[in-house]
């Protein structure tokens, strides 16, 4: 079961938490605004479903109230940041915005941030770019997270390592957003708490057994998240984890080598103006023809037709957005429990 909430009323609940909390108040309007924007697109472990986990990062001085990164270098259209652990959407938001303000001049920008704190819903920044004509990737890595195995590990050495693009077509813009591991360290937490299983073997256990027993990953010994393409394709997924390894940790300076003890995160930022390249309408005469063709493309009799990525989440994010967006009682009894004395209200 479910409840539906007016957007705007829940990116002001999250806001006053945060406030409350010491988070800087304009940080505070950044960070709600991301949490509601990956709600409204589908992805709820990365919705608001975070916000009692940054409130008690907040309180443990895990997460800088406030503040500005350093930037360590800066050559144009390239730059390094130290996020001193800011909020993780203040940085993205910073960076994309950097990129594109700077891609309109280079071509093509990119900001490397070591020592973010968590960045939530890579989705959730792709629109406001694509709705400039610029095309985007995001990656994101947390150095202290050790959850997934290698191809052919049982142990966790790395994270589920999202990365996300986004680009125009001249209509709706394609956004994409994966990890390179099969689920995530939210999805998995929050099966643990319901006690249900997950819904295909997603882990693999010390004993090299793939399972769908998400408990797994804090048993004594551990078991771990299997890469992308699991037991017989993780080769895949594994390599696509490793390039998110080297465009955040790598070109950031800063990660697993340095071995960090909180939660946090390496990003890297990239922002590409089609106009330097073959120019925008070319772009997406190009990107426009592959939409409609992989839309059209034959099906089997009966089947939906091709969904391409971020296709569902814009359709939700409109239906929400006049609708409600809709929360989940274990959502909303987990928001209870981390608040108590902050109601949600202006239910629809």
């Amino acid at each position: 079961m479910s409840q539906r909430y007016d957007y705007r009323a829940l990116i002001g609940y999250a806001q006053d938490a945060l406030a409350a909390s010491g988070l800087d108040a304009g940080h505070a309007e950044i960070v709600a605004e991301t949490l509601v924007e990956g709600d409204l697109l589908g992805h709820s472990t990365h919705g608001l479903a975070l916000l009692p986990r940054y409130l008690r990062e907040l309180a443990a001085g895990h997460m800088t109230k406030a503040g500005e990164p350093s930037v360590v270098r800066d050559h144009g259209a390239s730059a390094a940041w130290d996020g001193k652990y800011l909020p993780g959407p203040v940085l993205v938001r910073r960076a994309l915005a950097q990129c594109t303000q700077r891609a309109r001049d280079t071509g093509v920008a990119t900001v490397a941030i070591g020592q973010s704190h968590h960045v939530a819903c890579l989705a959730a920044y792709l629109k406001a770019v694509t709705d400039e004509g610029m095309a985007a990737i995001i990656a994101s890595s947390s150095p202290a997270t050790a959850s997934v195995a290698p191809f052919g590990a049982v142990e966790g050495i790395y994270s589920p390592n999202p990365i996300a693009a986004g680009w125009p077509t001249g209509g709706d813009p394609v956004l994409v957003d994966i990890s390179a591991s099969i689920t995530t360290n939210s999805l998995v937490g929050e099966r643990v708490e319901e006690g249900r299983r997950l819904p295909g073997a997603w882990m693999i256990g010390p004993d090299g057994t793939a399972s769908d027993d998400p408990a797994l990953l804090t048993a004594e010994p551990a078991g771990a998240l299997l890469p992308l393409g699991g037991t017989e394709y993780g080769h895949k997924g594994f390599a696509l984890g490793l390039i998110v390894e080297m465009l955040t940790a790598g070109l950031a300076g800063h990660g697993r080598a340095d071995a960090p003890d909180q939660w946090g995160a390496s990003v890297f930022v990239m922002v590409v103006d089609p106009e330097h390249h073959g120019g925008r309408a070319a772009f997406e005469r190009q990107t426009g023809f592959m939409a409609g063709a992989a839309r059209g493309a034959k099906v089997p009799d009966g089947a939906s037709a091709v969904r391409l990525p971020g296709e569902r989440a814009l359709r939700l994010r409109r239906q929400q957005m006049a609708e409600g967006v809709a929360l989940s009682d274990e959502l909303l009894a987990r928001l209870r429990k981390a608040l108590p004395d902050r109601p949600l209200d202006a239910s629809r």
